[in-house]
């Protein structure tokens, strides 16, 4: 054998070797989800549901990353997964906030919206809730107290949406709270330190004190099963009808084949015995939202946080 015919063997196997490296076939690494807050909640446990059955399915270690903001909500989080290569490693675990509020914030990395969604998974129990011996237990009640009183709200922070919807049905109740301070976390322990007066945080949180909190109202159009007598605040202010969700997002140049995976797994998740158990314990919705609807979701609610916020500018 000639050692032209060699080196042109030798470089044609090498070729291969590169050529076979580039089209490996996803996944062939360990795959991140980032959520981007303390863990524990619905959010957080649902998607280390997804992340175990996805590394079954593929044969690849995988990771739940919590990135609390720190009193600045999910945007933290947001921005890492946008920094992140657009190849499916890195998974974004996203509430209803970063993609319709994050781009209107100012935040460089989020503006335009980097992500697509792959699915939503998850509408949160999310209500308005006070210690059990607040002097009020209704809305009605609350307005009120807050017009002789100092009420103080605790939240994940102002500009998201559950914020704003609650700012807003004070506004529509004609009262505003007299301060308000950004949490990562807003449980039992909150109420109960009395550093706030009233909280907005998901049902999950407060589920160990639930006999000993007053829950107020709940925001979305639906009332939730494990608190069937409290009202929505669509039926207190039907302008206010949004609700808050969670889904799965990548870096919007993440290949089509590469988001199908990752997709399929989330489906089949959502369905099992597993999941829809949580959501009949919790009083959550847990289904699965295919991309194109989730689409139009952020378009409606876009809309609906631009009436929201025309209501607090005035």
């Amino acid at each position: 054998m000639s050692k032209i015919f060699k080196s042109v063997t030798a470089m044609a196997l090498a070729m291969t070797a590169v050529t076979g490296t580039a089209q490996a076939e996803y996944p062939e690494k360990p795959v991140e989800f980032v959520v981007p807050w303390p863990p524990g909640d619905l959010e957080d446990v649902l998607t280390r549901m997804i992340a175990e059955d996805f590394s079954a399915a593929y044969d690849v270690p995988t990771a739940v990353v919590n990135k609390p903001g720190g009193g600045g909500g999910p945007f933290p989080g947001a921005i890492e997964v946008a920094n992140a290569p657009a190849d499916g490693y890195t998974i974004g675990s996203f509430i209803i906030a970063i993609p319709v509020v994050g781009p209107q914030i100012g935040i460089p990395e989020l503006k335009p919206d980097p992500f697509v969604p792959l699915g939503n998974f998850l509408t949160y129990p999310f209500v308005i809730a006070t210690s059990g011996n607040a002097p009020y237990g209704t809305m009605q009640e609350l307005a009120a107290h807050a017009s002789d009183n100092d009420v103080v709200l605790g939240h994940f922070g102002a500009p998201l949406v559950p914020t704003q919807v609650t700012m807003g049905l004070a506004k529509s109740m004609g009262f505003s709270y007299s301060a308000d301070a950004a949490f990562d976390a807003l449980d039992c322990n909150t109420l109960a330190s009395g550093d706030v007066d009233v909280i907005n945080t998901t049902l999950q949180l407060i589920l160990p004190c639930l006999d000993d909190v007053k829950v107020l109202a709940s925001i979305g159009n639906e009332r939730i099963g494990l608190t069937p007598d409290t009202p929505t605040v669509s039926e207190l202010a039907p302008d206010l009808d949004v609700a808050l969700w969670n889904g799965l997002f990548v870096h919007a140049d993440t290949p089509q084949d590469v988001q199908d995976k990752i997709i399929a797994v989330a489906e089949k998740t959502m369905m099992s015995e597993r999941a829809q158990k949580l959501a009949a314990e919790t009083g959550a919705l847990v289904y699965w939202q295919p991309a194109s609807e989730v689409v139009t979701q952020i378009e409606k609610d876009i809309e609906t946080m631009a009436r929201i916020e025309g209501m607090l500018a005035n």
